[in-house]
């Protein structure tokens, strides 16, 4: 996905972000949870998603929050499964 494009995407999420890790772009976007116990519930969510499709984000998981990063490392950049996991993301959310 350019650049371009990947602005058109994230249109679709709004809470999300493009963002850099080792100058790989990177799709992302930080969480809020009231406690522990929730971060912890969504991240594993999360990872469940992640195991079923077989595409890995970077997750970060602190007291009261969790940022979660997606990246397809093959192009070493953004892909269209990338914003299609974060709009996966966006839906155990609201869940």
């Amino acid at each position: 996905v350019d650049s371009r494009k990947s602005i058109d995407l994230l249109e679709s999420l709004p809470n999300w972000e493009i963002g850099t890790e080792s100058e790989v772009p990177t799709l992302r976007r930080l969480y809020r949870f009231d406690d522990f116990t929730q971060a912890l519930a969504f991240t594993n969510q999360v990872a469940a998603l992640a195991e079923a499709e077989d595409h890995h984000p970077r997750i970060v998981m602190e007291w009261g929050s969790v940022q979660v990063s997606w990246w397809t490392h093959v192009v070493r950049g953004l892909h269209y499964n990338d914003f299609i996991m974060a709009a996966r993301c966006e839906d155990e959310f609201r869940r």
